[in-house]
């Protein structure tokens, strides 16, 4: 809780039985000044672990549900399905200790203080050596690059550390179910004029293989998977523009 917010976490993990138990604990940790826990619950969705994820994940006190379904978006998707009627605030973090516990503050006060969307930047805080591959860094620049000239607006992160406001979180309607989950967000939070804010935050090296820069298959899949979220996303957008001054056209001349 933050300035009578509730705050839910929603974490995707697969295979992270060596960091999940801190990235938990680290965030249940953490308290606002009333020295009241920050974030009220938090969900990991399992998404088809061969390994103890799920059971350290419960454990140490997160509300675990099941998405055998591979794919970061779709446990994203089934985490906030069954998100607390009372939530205010969504905090996605990953599940292998990348992300720093103490700035999940930071990202929710964003909110607090009239943000839609606050998305940690990485570029904006302190990335540890090795905690990005060089194909992870080249492809989050171009797609930033993208973004900034399609919508003129500054983009320096895709970075998954990033809290949301839960109103506006599901106006968007997000459907991808892959790499392109945290590119969905940003696109269409831009499209429609949300207040997005920059928070600098730190990236730390994970705690075993990266399911996208540990293969080459996994690089060439997310990269795939971010640019063409992009341009679909701008695509429709600017097909439903064309649809309604169609049909805005029509119903003047009519008039």
């Amino acid at each position: 809780m933050l300035n009578h917010h509730h705050i839910s976490v929603v974490i995707p993990a697969k295979d992270e039985d060596g960091a999940i138990g801190q990235v938990v604990s680290g965030l249940l940790q953490q308290r606002n000044r009333d020295n009241e826990p920050l974030v009220d619950d938090i969900i990991v969705c399992d998404n088809g672990s061969t390994d103890n994820t799920l059971h350290i994940a419960r454990l140490y006190g997160a509300r675990v549900i099941k998405q055998p379904v591979a794919g970061y978006g779709i446990a994203c998707l089934t985490a906030m399905s069954v998100l607390s009627d009372k939530t205010d605030i969504v905090l996605f973090v990953d599940g292998d200790r990348s992300c720093n516990p103490l700035q999940a503050h930071d990202l929710c006060k964003a909110i607090i203080n009239g943000a839609d969307l606050a998305i940690g930047s990485r570029k904006l805080g302190y990335i540890e050596a090795d905690a990005m591959s060089t194909a992870q860094r080249f492809g989050n620049a171009l797609a930033c690059w993208i973004l900034t000239a399609l919508y003129r607006k500054q983009v320096s992160d895709l970075g998954p550390y990033r809290a949301i406001r839960k109103t506006k979180l599901d106006a968007l309607e997000m459907q991808d179910r892959s790499f392109g989950w945290t590119v969905e967000m940003q696109a269409k939070a831009l499209e429609r004029n949300y207040h997005i804010k920059e928070v600098a935050v730190d990236c730390r090296r994970r705690i075993g293989v990266s399911k996208i820069s540990g293969t080459f298959s996994g690089v060439v899949g997310a990269g795939k998977g971010i640019l063409s979220t992009i341009f679909k996303v701008w695509w429709q957008h600017r097909r439903n523009q064309d649809v309604n001054a169609v049909i805005l056209s029509k119903a003047s001349g009519e008039a």
